[in-house]
């Protein structure tokens, strides 16, 4: 019973992870314009993403625009497009052999090595989901601490984390917490 209540926790974490991870590659708010000095009065906040830039005036108009080439990105936001990318991937197919998984461990006694390999199976691909996950949104992350407190960088370059990075820090925990129950 308590093997049947792990897994059905596991496969919930694992469902919320994979919708966080497609949530937070596709989402603009990677980072975050900051307003460092006294000026109180804001027109324009700007987001950038792993897919576009997007700006928001008086917080009634907004405008996104893709970007136009995938070979004038700088190479760190292309390696972070391919990883999250390979980790939504990734995170269906450890999702889909999760819920096989579960399924056939409660209506199957007889085959139950078969089952635990897609149980494990499962674990891993959550594990690897996860790290996956982590490594872009930290690495974001920390270079954006770096550049905020780094006097060098014009004010108007600073920028704060935006909501995706603390949307893919938490489906990065609860894939890495599905992973570590399902192995």
């Amino acid at each position: 019973m308590a093997c049947c209540v792990l897994q059905i926790t596991g496969l919930i974490f694992g469902g919320v992870g994979m919708v966080g991870t497609l949530a937070a590659t596709a989402m603009p708010q990677w980072r975050v314009s900051a307003y460092v000095d006294g000026n109180i009065v804001v027109f324009e906040t700007i987001w950038e993403g792993l897919w576009m830039d997007c700006i928001s005036q008086l917080g009634i108009r907004l405008q996104c625009k893709f970007y136009d080439s995938v070979l004038a990105l700088p190479p760190p936001l292309e390696a972070f497009r391919a990883l999250m990318c390979i980790a939504v991937g990734l995170s269906i197919v450890a999702f889909l052999m999760a819920i096989v998984g579960v399924k056939y461990t409660q209506h199957s006694k007889e085959g139950l090595r078969a089952v635990s390999i897609f149980i494990l199976a499962a674990g891993v691909a959550f594990l690897l989901t996860g790290t996956l996950v982590l490594i872009p949104v930290s690495w974001t992350g920390g270079s954006i601490v770096r550049d905020f407190y780094d006097p060098q960088v014009p004010v108007p370059l600073k920028r704060e984390l935006g909501a995706a990075l603390f949307v893919g820090w938490g489906s990065a925990a609860l894939l890495l917490a599905a992973g570590a129950m399902y192995c």
